[in-house]
């Protein structure tokens, strides 16, 4: 299938999407009042980085899976937040979106057949949005735990990126 055809029917996809969950918004007590309670509203936008991963199955678009990662991840991120009431992690939650990319990043090699190199980028992402989440969340007062070791997470990383620096083959 060229890639016309496949956009095409992604957009199909999308749109039969919606159109099945508004009307079901619409027609349905329950799922009305699922899709406007309390906790619940994060739950659809869980969903559309689902339903972007699916599609992107579907039309056989790897690419996909940044976005529905991105979508999903932050989605679950206001899930969370709004269940807890911890609003104010939002101050260093923001550092995880470089993570919800490396996954995309992983899952799209893995779906290319290529994971070597999606591995090592996508971890990468993960590495440095862990970093950076436990730095940046032990300064705003939200990883009490963490608090005292986010110097050792800057160790690990700078003896990760010096290895690194050893072990790749020199260029000539």
């Amino acid at each position: 299938m060229d890639a016309r055809r496949r956009s095409g029917l992604a957009g199909a996809l999308v749109l039969i999407g919606l159109g099945v969950w508004f009307l079901a918004v619409q027609l349905s007590p329950a799922v009305r009042a699922f899709a406007y309670g309390r906790y619940t509203w994060p739950l659809p936008i869980i969903g559309l980085g689902l339903g972007l991963f699916v599609i992107g199955l579907i039309t056989w678009t790897p690419g996909l899976a940044i976005p529905a990662c991105i979508v999903g991840g932050i989605g679950g991120l206001l899930y969370w937040q709004n269940v807890t009431g911890h609003w104010a992690s939002w101050s260093y939650a923001w550092s995880l979106i470089p993570g919800f990319v490396g996954v995309g990043i992983i899952l799209a090699g893995l779906m290319r057949g290529r994971p070597r190199g999606a591995l090592i980028g996508g971890g990468w992402l993960l590495l440095i949005s862990m970093v950076l989440f436990g730095i940046f969340g032990s300064f705003l007062g939200g990883l009490v735990t963490v608090g005292q070791l986010w110097p050792v997470l800057l160790i690990v990383a700078g003896v990760i990126v010096l290895g690194q620096a050893f072990l790749r083959p020199r260029q000539v």
